[in-house]
């Protein structure tokens, strides 16, 4: 197999792994879901604080537990490199679904992810989720962004 086979192989294996980690959101599993991490997996969130290194099945569950309906996950324009034992995506995602006691609920939202390959399995090391903000002195996030 030449580096060019490999390369897709790799990239291929890793948006498997994405496409897996997204469907346990959407479905609310969080067992699922954090099969997909790595050791050490650090969160850059959308929500605080800064960075939450220690998030658990219990955390994400309580978190899906605030949501009536099953979860909308969309991630446009997927991006993958992949080296050996290291890769990185970006993506546009759309989080919506219907919120207990707030309704319906949709954002727009920027996702990178940091992928090392672990005893053959590609895992997730890193996620860092963002919104752009208005600097028009308002500090806004804009969450009214659409691509």
């Amino acid at each position: 197999m030449n580096t060019s086979q490999t390369v897709q192989g790799e990239e291929a294996s890793v948006r498997t792994v994405i496409t897996q980690w997204a469907d346990a959101i959407r479905r609310k599993d969080a067992p699922a879901a954090l099969s997909h991490l790595a050791s050490g997996y650090l969160h850059f969130s959308l929500a605080p604080p800064l960075i939450d290194a220690g998030a658990g099945a219990t955390d994400l569950d309580a978190w899906f537990q605030t949501w009536d309906s099953p979860l909308e996950l969309e991630l446009r324009d997927l991006t993958v490199a992949a080296g050996d034992t290291v890769a990185f995506s970006h993506s546009l995602n759309r989080l919506a679904g219907t919120k207990k006691q707030e309704g319906r609920q949709e954002l727009w939202f920027r996702c990178t992810l940091g992928l090392r390959k672990v005893g053959g399995t590609w895992k997730i090391a890193h996620e860092h989720e963002s919104v752009p903000f208005y600097m028009d002195g308002s500090m806004r996030a804009a969450v009214d962004l659409k691509p």
